[in-house]
């Protein structure tokens, strides 16, 4: 029979110097209470100490919760993680370089949990070539104090490949639903499946320990062997919450049944499918609007996190999602995507996958189009969204969906810090401009290569409220812009570079600034 632990007891197994690796998604699949008891202890014993903190996507709530407990000097030596903006915490602690810190494509991450597992030295892939993962940039390495090089170029075949050196596991710290009395874990209630299954099998496979949170233990033999996620040859303690707070779907919703698509289906209301019309055309929901001229019917889509979230809702509000397949990183395929510290869930999914075989298929190409965040753009194309001075938001899944969609859209405000808009008659009239330019000489990190993407001829377009660039050979090129703005003024003046102006320069669709919006989607040759 498989052990049954307290929080605390879980924490106690935790040795110092282990590499331990934490399961979920922002707040969803999170091993909330066996994480706080780990501080816990910590804060009372001094142990453990000197941790290595594995994880794939980032893990917390921007403040306080998930892995922003194991903040603490001494506890912590060093973190490979993915995504790093909401755990500020342990930002800080590399920042002020009293730990060694790494910052690897979420989806790479999850490939070198499996290939640890399978007993390979590392993960090869073309994955991070020409951006900060590269070791001829900054080799992932987040400050002066991480010396060891965790990737290098190999060549193959005569084709340049990043290898990635396998993972250490000693403990993988990971949540389920229902454990029975041999170790089988389900997920029924779990909005994702994340990356369970191959963690668990990395720690075993390297002789070290399993443990896993659940709601609840029955006997053995009850659960259906179909759903059981994790099997029990793998798993040497669970712990049962206690308290419902430490076992929530996300760090935003207690239980959603529509995140595991149970429950009636609500129909959309005369006004989700129309216009909204008392909606205001704020940046976000013009960006949104313009983006959504470029969807094609039966496309299999990813949306990043914040304005290109949007787009989503703008597709609902005009009746056309249903003609969508959005899919979300960690694994949810159909439904709606959430938002917020939801965001990872979808509504009603029509499957859930683990996020090692989601990234499978984005590496290969699957998406057809991504909509992904503008933070800051060079003349070259290149974007960052990873690193700003002193503030580390990670790549997460960035490098892995900007790398291989067939279609790549950047979507994001024209300047930052301030910016107000509004839509009148069909023009676009900016009442406050931004203090922050996005458009700059260099971007502080290379997140996504424009000089890779126009040598593999990706097709990129770069989509704000008053103007739309295109990727080519040359650079950046200015397609379109709003009606009602000034080229000089309110474009060109508000760039650190001169980009290259199309001779069939445009207008941008008024349409997309009138009240009444309405859309309808290209075909694309998939078949729903």
């Amino acid at each position: 029979m498989v052990a049954q632990l307290t929080p605390r007891q879980a924490a106690n197994w935790i040795k110092d110097g282990n590499a331990v690796m934490f399961g979920g998604f922002i707040g969803a699949v999170v091993p909330e209470a066996i994480e706080r008891a780990i501080a816990e202890r910590f804060i009372s014993a001094g142990h453990p100490r000197d941790l290595t903190l594995v994880f794939a996507a980032g893990q917390g709530d921007g403040k306080e919760r998930a892995l922003n407990h194991l903040a603490q000097q001494g506890l912590v030596a060093r973190v490979i993680g993915g995504h790093w903006g909401l755990v500020p915490k342990l930002a800080q602690l590399a920042v002020d370089e009293l730990i060694e810190g790494y910052n690897l494509p979420q989806g790479i991450i999850s490939h070198l949990l499996r290939d640890t597992a399978a007993g390979k030295p590392g993960t090869l892939s073309k994955v991070g070539l020409n951006t900060f993962v590269d070791p001829r940039l900054e080799g992932a390495k987040i400050n002066r104090r991480t010396v060891r090089d965790w990737v290098s170029v190999q060549m193959l075949e005569g084709e340049e490949f990043l290898f990635y050196r396998r993972l250490p596991v000693d403990v993988a710290v990971i949540r389920g639903t229902t454990a029975d009395t041999r170790g089988n874990i389900t997920m029924e209630d779990e909005c994702l499946i994340v990356e369970n299954l191959v963690a668990a099998q990395a720690a075993k496979n390297q002789g070290g320990k399993v443990i896993v949170q659940v709601k609840q233990v029955v006997e053995a033999g009850t659960l259906d062997p179909h759903s059981v996620k994790i099997p029990g040859i793998l798993v040497d303690a669970v712990v049962v919450a206690e308290d419902q707070k430490e076992h929530m779907q996300t760090f935003a919703t207690a239980m959603n049944p529509a995140f595991v698509s149970r429950g009636p289906r609500q129909q959309p209301s005369d006004a989700a499918t129309s216009h909204a019309h008392s909606q205001a055309l704020d940046a976000k929901t013009i960006i949104a609007r313009r983006a959504a001229m470029e969807l094609q019917a039966g496309a299999i889509l990813n949306l990043g996190i914040g304005t290109p979230e949007y787009v989503a809702e703008v597709a609902n509000e005009c009746g056309v999602i249903d003609q969508l397949n959005l899919t979300v990183e960690p694994g949810a395929i159909g439904g709606s995507p959430a938002k917020g510290l939801d965001f990872g869930a979808s509504v009603f999914p029509e499957a859930i996958i683990s996020q090692d075989q989601m990234f499978d298929f984005y590496d290969g190409g699957g998406i057809d189009q991504a909509f992904l965040g503008l933070a800051q753009c060079s003349f070259k194309g290149d974007i960052n969204v990873s690193r700003f001075g002193s503030k580390i938001a990670g790549c997460g899944g960035f490098i892995n969906i900007s790398q291989n969609a067939k279609q790549l859209y950047f979507c994001g405000s024209f300047t930052a810090k301030g910016l107000r808009v509004a839509a009148e008659q069909g023009q676009l009239q900016i009442l406050q401009e931004g203090k922050q330019l996005k458009f700059i000489s260099q971007v502080e990190q290379v997140t996504f290569s424009g000089e890779r993407a126009a040598r593999e001829e990706q097709p990129v377009l770069y989509i704000t409220e008053r103007a739309v660039f295109r990727l080519d050979q040359r650079g950046l090129v200015l397609e379109e812009i709003a009606p009602g703005v000034d080229l000089e003024r309110d474009i060109l003046a508000h760039m650190a570079f001169r980009p290259i102006i199309s001779e069939q320069l445009q207008l941008m669709d008024a349409h997309i600034f009138s009240p009444n919006f309405t859309l309808t989607l290209a075909k694309n040759g998939h078949q729903l």
